[in-house]
């Protein structure tokens, strides 16, 4: 069964298989704020692993971060191509580019590789968070290529359950900070860990600065107490 064969009942197998590793993939999570952006994720390090090295937080351009769920090295591919692209942006058009951009097309990649004989759909989702001209964006790509804008959303591993909680949790006028607790909240809602954060990386971009920020565990602990008293009642 190749990418482009569709099934007797309008289905492309291929492309399915792809949206299932992404499922089965640990959970990231976007949320735009008020004041800013941030992705989350979660990532078991081994006991001998250097753990301060994040293998699913990404930065694409100054302004732009992207969050994996899926199968990572396809994840390190897209983002690679995101950056060239962002970098000749800069040059040919002398601005930093928007984040729909970016997002238009890494899905148009993921769209052609559902196309084409002798490759397969890429096995992973990206969330890709910014701020750019228009404001705080956080868009999600899957291996179908269909890119989508969200306020807060989750992928990979109990997405569902966790974008259920979100729905119920996730207000407009959230801040940076308390868009921290929420991911936090989020992320332990399905690791059962209630107030721990080793499991746990994050990056914000704050409007005020425009520049991707990686949260230090000790703020994560901060963010964490925040987390219990606000959103414990939402789980």
């Amino acid at each position: 069964m190749t990418p482009t064969m569709y099934s007797p009942d309008g289905r492309i197998y291929q492309v399915e298989y792809a949206i299932e590793t992404v499922k089965r993939g640990t959970l990231a999570i976007g949320i735009k704020t008020q004041n800013g952006v941030l992705v989350a994720v979660e990532e078991k390090a081994r006991a001998l692993q250097t753990s301060n090295i994040t293998q699913k937080i990404f930065q694409v351009d100054r302004h732009i971060g992207v969050a994996a769920a899926g199968y990572i090295p396809d994840a390190r591919i897209q983002v690679d191509r995101a950056r060239l692209f962002a970098q000749s942006n800069k040059i040919a058009y002398d601005e930093s580019v928007e984040v729909e951009t970016v997002s238009k097309h890494l899905a148009d990649q993921c769209h052609q590789f559902t196309q084409y004989s002798g490759v397969r759909p890429y096995g992973v989702s990206l969330i890709i968070a910014g701020v750019d001209q228009k404001g705080e964006s956080v868009y999600v790509t899957d291996p179908s290529g269909t890119y989508v804008s969200f306020a807060a959303v989750a992928i990979g591993a109990g997405a569902e359950e966790v974008n259920d909680f979100l729905e119920k949790a996730y207000a407009d006028n959230i801040t940076l900070e308390e868009g921290a607790a929420l991911a936090i909240a989020a992320v332990n809602l399905k690791s059962h860990n209630e107030d721990g954060v080793k499991h746990i990386k994050m990056a914000f971009i704050s409007s005020d600065t425009k520049s991707l920020e990686k949260v230090s565990d000790e703020d994560l602990q901060k963010y964490s107490k925040l987390a219990l008293e606000k959103f414990k009642n939402n789980a």
